[in-house]
């Protein structure tokens, strides 16, 4: 395993400071802690969590850079998943984290307090729910998803919430390209359109790992996303 801030600077480009290293341990022994009664993660080895959890989610720092933001939305963040280590990456973020399970949405409460963060929501909503609010629809600079639905899904969940000229970004693995090619009618008629994707190298992992960069270049029909459920169970084509 390499040594995590190296490993973090190779991925990023920014030297990760003593506050915020400490911030990702702490992070750590949250999760572990949390974890031993809820359920979070399947994955518990602290290294393992700083590979396949923290790396994973600053990886999308590659994809970000080239249109810095400064207000993201994280959908099914799950644990916090690329949301919080990107906040703690970039502090000056307005972050919104979108988790729809209970115990997950607490969690993502309790770190944000134990970690001082500030400038976080956490939202215990479905993703179509906040698609269609007011304060929240094409709202954001940047939208992001790690391993959520098929990409069809994640453009309805995802898109709604960008703003003119923002983006949306999966995390993906080695599927990426046919997967967006299949979601192509999808992610048009959503107001979007394929901006690139970057084949991402994780220090410490084998896995093939992408980032599907959305471009929102019209605004999204006033009915999508559809009602709860309805994205998944019937994805537009």
């Amino acid at each position: 395993m390499p040594d995590f801030a190296e490993a973090a600077f190779k991925l990023t480009g920014i030297h990760l400071s003593e506050v915020q290293l400490s911030a990702f341990d702490l992070y750590a022994g949250e999760l572990i802690e949390w974890n031993a009664r809820f359920n979070l993660t399947s994955i518990t080895d602290p290294e393992q969590i700083k590979t396949k959890h923290f790396l994973d989610s600053l990886s999308c720092w590659q994809a970000l850079r080239n249109a810095p933001p400064a207000r993201i939305i994280d959908v099914g963040t799950g644990a916090g998943f690329p949301g919080l280590p990107l906040k703690i990456l970039q502090p000056e973020l307005q972050l919104t984290l979108v988790e729809a399970t209970a115990k997950k949405a607490s969690f993502l409460s309790h770190v944000v307090q134990v970690l001082r963060l500030e400038g976080v929501t956490v939202l215990a909503k479905r993703a179509e729910q906040v698609g269609q609010e007011a304060e929240h629809r094409q709202a954001y600079d940047w939208a992001l998803a790690r391993a959520v639905a098929p990409m069809a899904v994640l453009a309805e969940y995802l898109l709604p919430l960008v703003k003119l000229g923002g983006f949306a970004l999966a995390q993906k693995g080695k599927g990426a390209k046919g997967e967006t090619d299949a979601a192509k009618l999808a992610i048009e008629k959503l107001g979007g359109e394929l901006s690139e994707l970057i084949q991402v190298t994780i220090p410490g992992l084998e896995e093939e790992r992408w980032l599907v960069v959305l471009k929102k270049i019209a605004p999204t029909p006033a009915m999508y996303p559809r009602r709860p459920g309805m994205p998944s169970k019937r994805p537009l084509g």
